[in-house]
């Protein structure tokens, strides 16, 4: 299982209004246990996309990244993991409208 550590969140801009509703990024640090297949001695984070609509508010989509290197990682999460990860946004959503 991941422990996220810290995280920054912010609201992603739509100047132009093509986005429905509101989105934003969140960059978590997460650790993993040394056994895990995605375990990185570099550091590992997430950047995922929270969108809030008025019909619907969930995770979009997700990313994971090595920390020293900002490298793409091809893996997917477990399906508790992503949905830690989603309940985790939006417990921070009011984070982005603070700063």
């Amino acid at each position: 299982m991941i422990t996220m550590t810290s995280y920054t969140v912010e609201l992603v801009k739509d100047p132009f209004g093509i986005l429905q509703g509101q989105r934003y990024e969140f960059m978590i640090d997460i650790e993993v246990p040394d056994d895990d297949e995605l375990y990185s001695e570099n550091g590992l984070y997430v950047r995922a996309i929270y969108n809030v609509g008025e019909m619907k508010s969930g995770l979009m989509k997700y990313e994971l990244y090595e920390k020293t290197t900002q490298q793409y990682l091809d893996f997917d999460l477990e399906d508790d993991e992503v949905a830690a990860i989603e309940a985790f946004c939006k417990e921070h959503l009011q984070d982005a409208e603070d700063n």
